[in-house]
Parts: structure tokens; sequence; C-alpha cells
């Protein structure tokens, strides 16, 4: 059966993630879709932006007018600067991320489960990827963690589960998670909906997901 549901874009997710981050957080942004998080600050809003190989006030994206080869994020994405950016060593960026002195980090996933595990490295199909890497210290560091991923896999398979099947990353950190779908808390009792996309039954949203939802009022 074709799936008619209009989901969000990969853009219109960023932006919603966004549109939460409390005014003057320190926030890391994770390789992979948490990265356009970076190009959806509202104006007017200061929220400082930190990339784990040693920048604080990250910008948007890089564009071909104003690209700076030697100037990117951990994914290796071109990036800018904002006024008063500030640059240093590896080490020290880490230090940042183990001393808790990061608000927020938004990381992407593999699979997320009902008591806030994560898994985000690998899937354990292939041995393509090295090791779990910075992500485990901002799971285990950043103050809060927030999930931006698409609600199901490429071939419909739920992301949001009961319980991890894949390698974690960490265990019971995730706060909350934004899919292309809804907006969903991790609660003491699982997951929590507080926001789905227009047209979307709490049925359907349900029949895509592995685990039991509530729906706040």
């Amino acid at each position: 059966m074709t799936d008619t549901i209009q989901r969000l874009s990969k853009p219109d997710m960023a932006r919603r993630a966004a549109a939460d981050i409390p005014e003057g957080w320190y926030v890391n942004l994770g390789i992979g879709l948490p990265t356009m998080i970076a190009d959806s600050i509202p104006d007017g809003r200061e929220v400082i932006l930190h990339s784990e190989n040693g920048i604080l006030g990250m910008g948007p994206l890089a564009t071909a007018e104003n690209v700076d080869p030697w100037m990117v994020n951990a994914g290796k994405q071109n990036v800018t600067l904002v006024k008063g950016a500030a640059l240093f060593h590896h080490a020290d960026s880490f230090a940042m991320i183990r001393g808790g002195h990061i608000d927020l980090c938004v990381l992407g996933a593999f699979e997320v489960a009902e008591n806030g595990d994560i898994a985000n490295w690998t899937t354990s199909q292939n041995d393509r990827v090295p090791a779990v890497g910075g992500a485990m210290d901002l799971a285990a560091g950043a103050r809060n963690l927030w999930v931006m991923t698409t609600h199901t896999t490429k071939t419909g398979e739920p992301k949001l589960v009961e319980r991890c099947t894949y390698p974690l990353t960490s265990s019971g950190v995730v706060n909350r998670i934004y899919t292309d779908l809804a907006v969903i808390e991790v609660t003491a009792s699982g997951f929590e909906v507080i926001e789905m996309v227009d047209g979307l039954s709490r049925d359907e949203l349900q029949s895509k997901t592995g685990a039991g939802l509530t729906f706040r009022a």
C-alpha cells in the first residue's frame, strides 16, 4: 500500500527543532540531519553553535560565494562563523563536552528506545564504521539530548522502538525526538506525542512506531 502521508521535509524538520532551542543555549549539532539546524536558527535569536572539532560560534553552511576550505564542521562540511566566534584545540572542545558545558546536543539516530536509549553509530550490518566516536561523549556530557531523524527507515521499519537492537551509543539520555511525522517527548512512562503533522491520525502514527505512544491533550 502506498504511503500517502505528507511528511515534513528535512529543512522543515530542522526549522521545527530550531524553533524550540532556548535563547542563549550552547548547542552541538551532530553529523547528518542535525547540521541543517545551523541554517534554521530564527532571526534575532542567540544560539551559540559548537562543533566538536573546535568551533564555538559556528554559523550557517558556507555557500559557493563565501566558502573557506579550511573552515569545516565535524562532518567536514564547509561552514561560516558568526561575529565573536572562537577556534580552539580538539581537546579543549571535548573538555567543554565532558565538563557539562554544552546545553544541548542534537544527534541523528538509527533507533531510539522508549526509555531514552540511543543507537546512532552502526547497524552492525557491515564494518564500515570504525568506532562510536564523539557521539558517546556528547550523549553523556550534554545537559540535554534531542534526536532528529526520519520516523521510519527507507523500507518502512520503525526507528522508535521498545528496545534498541543496534549497538547503543548511550543509555537513557534522549529527552525529545523530532521526526518527519511528530515531536515526541521521552518520559518516565515512554513516548509522549506533543505534536503531529497535519492530516496524520493517532492510529497512523502508532502503526509506524515500534513502541506504545501516549498523546498530550
